[in-house]
């Protein structure tokens, strides 16, 4: 063998160990799914549903939960009823929600018209067949007697608050009302669904102004047409502070149009919340809720924003002594356009951080083995990569996973759609396709779920790589879906993430503290091609740079939660200007002032979608914060916390409300201060280890 030759061979033998350091499932996430041509067996159709191997399916499943419906609704009015009424009403529940989960997803996510259109059409007719429902007066009434006086069956805690959740989610309709005033409810609720609709259309709308709104010296930096300027956009992270300045200003400009949109949004929810019992709409909306009522998170944002109020400052200082280094201009001070700005300008200047040099460090494969060995330690839950049958999926490029437990076996399937396609929404979610619960025969039905990203398609050359934000957010969204694998509940109506909104993201955003740890990160962080570990200085780096200003965002999120308990409040009793009472919130909350002539509210979407509830967010960190400190801060891979957590919070979903299951989880009462003291000491924790690290390097 010629020394060429011979070189050659160690090269490939050389390469093929780097290869091979590889587990099965970062090699298959590695590589684009493979393309398969059916040449012998039949189509499985969609999420392997015989009825689903044509679009036609769609209605073939409609007409069968229709009839479905039928029967069960016969079943819980009968004087002659053999099972506990919430057995009855979780199965009609299950029924409508196979039909209407599935036909949703596919409805957005399918690439063909047809499959879309019926899947649409499936939609709108299951919802026809709750409104009949949510009608039902003797439907009602059987439900309502045995939440109040017991039912003929013996029940548990689960069973009675099961009950309980679906008696409000009737009544949240009006149907225990006079039906002149249930008629206004359902007026009311279309009126709302149609304003929302149109106020969200407003707010993604650009503004078009004319060309001398725009300082000439800036102009040429926005898209025009004719003789108007097109701002489509806040220019957050733009070095020229005259365009940030002016993209605010222009972009954020009031609109009566939208104010009044906003005004009869508020004005119809709280008309609606008071024809159905309650004091304000954020009442109605914290019913059941983790906070439980508005006093609680107000008392909470109120302790919370006390203490973050000088440490935003300190935040807000250091960035009027950046802009003033950068400008040379003395006199300037940090405003509201700059905080993103800065933020990226110290991760450069202090921690020097270059653009994309995390990348090669997180392919899409190595995640997914960070992923499972982090599941492993905690649960004893592995991730298989599993091939699909044709006609399974709805593209191509979906991976499916099986999440196989050590000792209890299948848990459910994850079905992974992660590649940006034309049409498909431009969104990191996940999506719920079958529920879990326990059947009559004491099996239990696997929940099957979606988790959708927007990552660019792998090249041919190598896999897809993601940033530090986007690895962040596929520990989140797989974090939803490990609530659904992990939870084990009586009723699909309460599994995993169908709880309370003010706790369904802490499982998702705890995962996003694993992904921040450099202890997590040391396992799977290796450069896709040299397999190279992440030095320690990178890490080091990379984790920090996730806390900086943290003070200042943290204070932005609680004047967004303020506003809203605000607006659906007080204010919604009194009316007024929405931008009037804008102000007088930001003056409270924030740290830096309002800027005369906008009115971001008109943009803020989330208004519609979180009435009430943005706070949620702020909630759920806080809690995810309070269990990884008690929990897994010290050892991350802990099995004996994994376990716990899982046996304690996960696997109860919604059955057990949520404020009973922190508290006995943390074994302290879940109060608005210990709430605040905690993000507060971890806000504290991290801002000393990153001055540390800064003293280091300079």
């Amino acid at each position: 063998m010629s020394r060429s030759s011979t070189r050659a061979t160690l090269m490939t033998m050389r390469h093929r160990k780097l290869v091979s350091t590889w587990s099965p499932l970062a090699t298959a996430f590695n590589a684009p799914p493979s393309k398969r041509i059916n040449f012998t067996r039949e189509d499985v159709g969609l999420f392997r549903m015989p009825e689903l191997r044509t679009f036609e399916g769609f209605y073939l499943l409609r007409d069968n939960v229709e009839n479905k419906s039928q029967d069960l609704i016969a079943e819980a009015i009968s004087s002659q009823r053999q099972r506990k009424m919430v057995d009855i009403f979780d199965e009609l529940s299950d029924s409508l929600c196979k039909v209407a989960d599935l036909a949703e997803f596919i409805r957005i996510a399918h690439p063909k018209n047809k499959y879309m259109e019926a899947a649409e059409q499936a939609c709108i007719s299951i919802c026809g067949v709750v409104e009949s429902l949510n009608t039902h007066k003797p439907l009602y009434q059987a439900l309502r007697k045995v939440v109040e006086q017991g039912d003929l069956k013996p029940t548990t805690e689960v069973d009675q608050h099961v009950a309980r959740l679906f008696l409000f989610d009737f009544e949240q309709c009006g149907i225990h009302l006079p039906e002149a005033e249930r008629l206004r409810v359902v007026r009311l609720n279309d009126y709302i669904l149609q304003l929302g609709q149109k106020f969200m259309n407003g707010a993604a709308q650009p503004s078009v102004l004319p060309r001398s709104y725009v300082p000439e010296s800036i102009r040429n930096y926005f898209p025009t047409s004719g003789e108007n300027v097109i701002i489509t956009g806040l220019c957050t992270n733009a070095e020229n502070v005259q365009m940030r300045e002016a993209a605010y200003r222009l972009y954020l400009q009031p609109s009566e149009t939208q104010e009044e949109l906003l005004r009869d949004l508020l004005l119809c929810r709280h008309e609606l919340a008071k024809s159905c019992g309650f004091e304000t709409y954020a009442h109605r909306a914290l019913n059941a809720s983790t906070m439980e009522r508005p006093e609680l998170v107000h008392e909470f944002i109120d302790q919370l924003s006390d203490q973050l109020r000088p440490r935003a400052e300190a935040d807000f200082a250091l960035m009027t002594q950046m802009k003033r280094k950068e400008s040379g201009q003395p006199n300037v001070l940090a405003e509201i356009w700059d905080t993103p700005y800065f933020t990226t300008q110290l991760k450069r200047q202090s921690l020097e951080e270059q653009a994309n040099e995390f990348l090669p460090y997180f392919s899409l494969g190595g995640c997914m083995e960070g992923l499972d060995n982090l599941l492993q330690a905690l649960y004893g839950v592995r991730l298989e990569n599993r091939e699909m049958e044709p006609g399974e999926s709805w593209h191509s490029d979906i991976y499916k996973l099986a999440v196989v437990h050590e000792s209890e076996g299948l848990l459910g399937y994850i079905y992974c759609d992660f590649f940006e396609r034309s049409g498909k929404p431009n969104q990191d979610c996940h999506f719920t396709i079958q529920g879990g619960k326990r059947l009559p025969d004491g099996t239990y039905q696997l929940p099957i779920v979606v988790v959708m990203l927007g990552l660019a398609q792998p090249r041919w050359a190598g896999p897809t790589l993601l940033s530090p934000a986007r690895v962040d957010n596929l520990f989140h969204e797989m974090g939803h879906a490990m609530h659904s694998m992990l939870a084990r509940t009586e009723y699909q109506h309460v599994t995993g993430t169908r709880c309370a909104t003010d706790f369904a993201e802490v499982p998702s955003v705890l995962m996003e503290y694993f992904a921040s740890d450099p202890r997590v990160l040391r396992t799977f962080a290796r450069h896709f091609q040299t397999h190279k570990p992440i030095s320690e200085d990178m890490l080091q780096r990379l984790c920090a740079s996730k806390h900086l200003f943290a003070a200042s965002e943290t204070q932005l999120q609680v004047f967004y939660s303020a506003l809203d308990q605000e607006y659906h409040g007080d204010m919604a009793q009194k009316g007024g200007n929405t931008t009037e009472t804008l102000k007088a919130v930001q003056n409270r909350y924030y740290g830096l002032p309002h800027v005369e002539n906008t009115a971001w509210q008109l943009r803020f979407s989330h208004l519609v979608g979180y009435g009430a509830k943005y706070y949620a967010y702020l909630i759920s960190k806080t809690i995810a914060s309070w269990i990884w400190q008690t929990y897994f801060e010290s050892n991350p891979f802990n099995r004996q916390s994994g376990e716990r957590y899982r046996a304690e919070i996960l696997a109860h979903g919604g059955a057990v409300p949520s404020r009973q299951l922190v508290a006995n989880f943390l074994q302290r009462e879940m109060t608005p201060s210990v709430l605040a003291n905690s993000l507060i000491h971890e806000i504290d924790t991290d801002e000393t280890k990153i001055k540390e690290l800064i003293v280091s390097r300079s």
